[in-house]
Parts: C-alpha cells; structure tokens; sequence
C-alpha cells in the first residue's frame, strides 16, 4: 500500500497551490479520502474528506470556501485545491484513506483511517 502525496511548495499568501496524493496498493474506489495537516509545533488537523464515490464531501471551517478536495478515481488520485492561502496554512499535507461501505460515507476523525501518505509540505510567505 501506497500514497503518495506531492505539488506542495512555496507561495505567497493570497495564492493558490494544488496538491495531489496517488494511491497503489488497494482498491481506491472502495475508501473515503481525507487531507490532514500539521503545523510546526502543532497537531494534525483534518483539512478535507470525500467520500469514494464523491457524493459528499466535508471541510474544516478554516477552509471552507477556500479549498476544494476532488478524486479521479480512474487515475487513483485524490487533489485538494488550495485558493486564497494565508501564512496560517502552512504546514505538511498529508493524504488518507479510510476504508467505507458507501459511497457517501467519511469520516473526519484521523483515528478511521487506514493508510496515510507521507506528507508534502505547503508554506505559505506573507
């Protein structure tokens, strides 16, 4: 089992930055996937899910409108679009998955998950 995360970077606040996370091993289609992230000196965060099917999806509030997880399940590979990015989001970005019986079914709780990506960090400049 794999995922691998990637696309983070530097940008100035205000801009944008897309990540992406691709995943082997498993059957992508059959997991909700979600975006954690960790500040420095911070804990991991939930950040964004989509259910495997796409029917939902769930934002933390401090990005709700800002940022927008998507998945192409054909290509096993699960995006978060990050707009208006202010220095306060900063840090590692990792992708999960999390094993679900429905295609309209997430979680937003690290604990559900069942593999986790090795991270790409995002820093944000003011």
């Amino acid at each position: 089992v794999q995922l691998q995360a990637f696309g983070g970077g530097l940008v100035q606040a205000g801009g944008s930055l897309k990540v992406s996370c691709t995943a082997s091993g498993f059957i992508f289609s059959h997991y909700a996937m979600g975006w954690f992230r960790q500040a420095p000196g911070k804990e991991r965060e939930f950040v964004a899910v989509v259910s495997s099917a796409s029917f939902r999806t769930s934002y933390a509030d401090s990005v709700k409108g800002r940022f927008t997880i998507s998945r192409d399940n054909a290509q096993n590979t699960v995006y978060l679009e990050m707009n208006s990015l202010q220095p306060e989001d900063t840090a590692v970005y990792f992708c999960a998955a999390d094993r679900t019986y429905s295609g309209a079914q997430y979680s937003t709780r690290e604990n559900e998950y069942n593999y986790w990506g090795q991270g790409t960090l995002v820093t944000v400049s003011s």
